[in-house]
């Protein structure tokens, strides 16, 4: 009688083999897909002097505020939104922050208290709905803006989004894959992209967009 492990073998290894295979096709696709997300992050603004309805700044990285701010009391807006306010913080204490008088501008500031990009997003959604806002100036860092306008182009669909990034002296843009700070950075909003596009599209197929009032 002959035996069946060598054919367990050759099966067991056929699968094995399958599996590495798979394993490298999944990787070179994400390798390459990092590659064109970060050849995607913007070097420079390229619309600076557009006027729109209000600025939406997203805090948590170096700048942004201040780059609000000054978008705010240089007139390219009517109203800033600030989002993801660390709670207990209140509009004097942010614009102290970013060394500008509160008496010139704290009538056209708003805050939100959003702990990630999901929240920024829906906290702005109904902050547009309030203020009937048809198009913003999204103030965010510069490895930060692509999921920032997936997010935002998808949940307010009927908003006009200029982008407006803000770039770090920590961050090292050029040749990024030569300083591990940054490529650690880069590959994890990449990473968080991949896991937001993925939900987005699921998204698309089991819930209707919103819609504006």
């Amino acid at each position: 009688m002959k035996s069946r492990a060598p054919v367990y073998n050759r099966g067991f290894s056929r699968f094995v083999k399958t599996l590495f295979f798979m394993a490298v096709v999944a990787f070179i696709l994400w390798a390459g897909g990092l590659y064109l997300f970060a050849s995607a992050i913007p070097a420079a603004l390229v619309d600076d002097a557009k006027r729109t309805d209000a600025i939406v700044v997203l805090t948590g990285g170096s700048g942004r505020l201040n780059e609000g701010v000054r978008l705010l009391s240089e007139r390219r807006a009517e109203r800033l939104f600030v989002s993801g306010v660390y709670r207990g913080v209140d509009v004097a204490t942010l614009l102290k922050l970013s060394q500008q008088k509160p008496a010139e501008l704290s009538c056209c500031i708003a805050i939100g208290y959003a702990e990630d990009i999901i929240d920024n997003a829906r906290e702005t959604l109904d902050w547009v709905r309030d203020n009937r806002v048809k198009s913003l100036r999204l103030v965010t860092s510069a490895y930060h803006m692509q999921r920032a306008l997936l997010e935002f182009s998808n949940t307010l669909p009927f908003v006009e989004i200029t982008p407006h990034p803000v770039f770090s002296d920590f961050v090292k843009q050029e040749s990024w894959w030569k300083w591990p700070g940054t490529t650690d950075l880069i590959v994890s909003e990449y990473n968080k992209y991949l896991l937001a596009w993925m939900r987005h599209r699921l998204r698309t197929v089991l819930v209707a967009p919103p819609q504006p009032n």
